[in-house]
């Protein structure tokens, strides 16, 4: 299971910012002209968002073994006001705003001028169950990947050499994979160059990316004529695997897809708490790629 210490570590990090996040919202939101709560809630934000975090770094496979047999009876002394499982589950769904703004804010990478980008289905239920499904019914569509036929989203994320995630998005299942590298803000904080896979092949694609400074690097399908490429281009687009490492680790260690959802809130909360889970991997999949500056010259077709 998990160490105390790291227990210690994601817990002092996710206080650290709700301790900032807390009262920056209160000063934002809006008087409705009703009475707000004043009394306070019995575990803190902090304990509830670290705990969600906790259990995709457990291994455990479903959340009420994890919460009723491990955190209430091994993890009493760091978390000793913990609520019923249901009033947990409750309070988990309503603290998805720190959770998503923790993710976005203190759990990104930094670009290196090296980055790698794919798309993964996030199947909300086996196929054969699609008219059953009642959690995800007019929010989940049906969609294709290289894998077949699904039901549910689609999740795109960037990564850097190192395996940082940089940025991620949720879209559904039947948009196409460029379609957020047409958004400015999914691509904001990148530059350099982006290895994808044959599915990103678009000149126009290309043009608008190279137009913000950003290097689009794809494989050739079989009926496209062959195009120069550095050296460089070449190996790191070998090294292209390392982001679909890093997909089966969010999918099969963290567990971003799951099929015991009661809710969309608990949807997105067990998502997003997974992308964050993944950020404190001490070892994350990575690349080593060592530059070495000579007088050779390069060619661009």
């Amino acid at each position: 299971m998990i160490s105390k210490d790291k227990v210690t570590e994601i817990f002092c990090s996710i206080d650290d910012f709700c301790l900032v996040f807390e009262p920056a919202l209160e000063k934002r939101q809006l008087s409705t002209g009703k009475e707000t709560r004043k009394r306070k809630f019995t575990m803190s934000a902090s304990e509830i968002v670290t705990i969600t975090v906790l259990f995709h770094l457990s291994g455990v496979r479903t959340f009420k073994h994890f919460y009723i047999g491990y955190v209430q009876k091994h993890l009493g002394q760091e978390f000793p006001n913990t609520v019923s499982y249901n009033r947990f589950v409750a309070l988990m769904q309503s603290n998805i705003l720190p959770l998503t703004l923790y993710m976005k804010t203190c759990c990104l990478g930094e670009c290196t001028g090296i980055s790698f980008i794919d798309t993964a289905p996030i199947r909300a239920c086996k196929n054969k169950r699609i008219a059953q499904n009642k959690v995800f019914k007019d929010i989940a569509n049906v969609g294709k990947s290289t894998m077949g036929w699904f039901y549910g989203f689609k999740l795109h994320i960037i990564v850097n050499d190192k395996g940082e995630l940089l940025d991620f998005i949720i879209t559904h299942a039947n948009v196409d994979d460029r379609t957020p590298l047409k958004e400015d803000n999914f691509l904001k904080k990148i530059f350099g160059s982006l290895y994808a896979d044959k599915g990103y092949i678009s000149k126009e694609l290309s043009c608008l990316l190279f137009d913000q400074g950003l290097h689009l690097v794809t494989g050739i399908r079989n009926n496209m004529k062959n195009v120069m490429m550095t050296m460089r281009d070449k190996i790191l687009l070998r090294k292209r695997s390392v982001i679909e490492t890093i997909n089966d680790q969010l999918k099969n260690i963290a567990q971003a897809e799951r099929s015991r959802h009661r809710s969309f809130g608990n949807f997105i909360t067990n998502l997003v708490a997974s992308l964050i889970a993944y950020s404190f991997q001490e070892r994350k999949p990575s690349i080593k790629f060592e530059t070495e500056n000579t007088a050779q010259l390069a060619l661009f077709c």
